[in-house]
């Protein structure tokens, strides 16, 4: 099955790739893996304070995803998975990519506050054409219904 790669982050982007991945997975019987990255600066601290706070982090993943997680089984009826990395974020996409091959499409949401589109799809795209899969880049101010149109 073809599944479609999406980046969880704290980002409002974040929201829009999320609906465009499972709208696209709903509508092609493909599936949706959520991948969030932790930094490896978060736990610059002592072991046992950065062991406390590597567990916070995975627990407000967790959470944050469910929320995602409960709307594609609702409303799209997809079944995403989760997958949780440590590391610098665009070294981990590529790994995860290069892993699991089922992975068809990287999904990622561009910025719209002016400075940019964002870290990962100024990183990703400037290599994109090395990549092993396309990126769809969706539009962070896309509204719902527009989405739902194209996808």
């Amino acid at each position: 099955m073809r599944k479609f790669l999406v980046i969880l982050d704290d980002s409002r982007e974040c929201l829009n790739a999320m609906r465009f991945a499972a709208m696209r997975a709903s509508n092609t019987g493909g599936g949706v893996a959520v991948l969030a990255v932790i930094p490896p600066e978060e736990f610059n601290h002592w072991i046992g304070v950065s062991d406390i706070m590597r567990e916070e982090a995975r627990e407000r993943i967790e959470v944050h995803y469910e929320v995602f997680a409960k709307w594609m089984r609702d409303r799209q009826n997809v079944e995403p998975e989760l997958i949780i990395r440590e590391g610098q974020p665009v070294d981990e996409i590529m790994s995860h990519i290069k892993e699991d091959g089922e992975i068809g499409v990287l999904v990622l949401g561009a910025g719209t506050d002016g400075k940019g589109p964002g870290p990962l799809v100024t990183q990703l795209s400037r290599n994109s054409g090395n990549l092993p899969v396309p990126i769809t880049i969706v539009p962070g101010d896309m509204t719902k219904e527009r989405l739902e149109a194209i996808t």
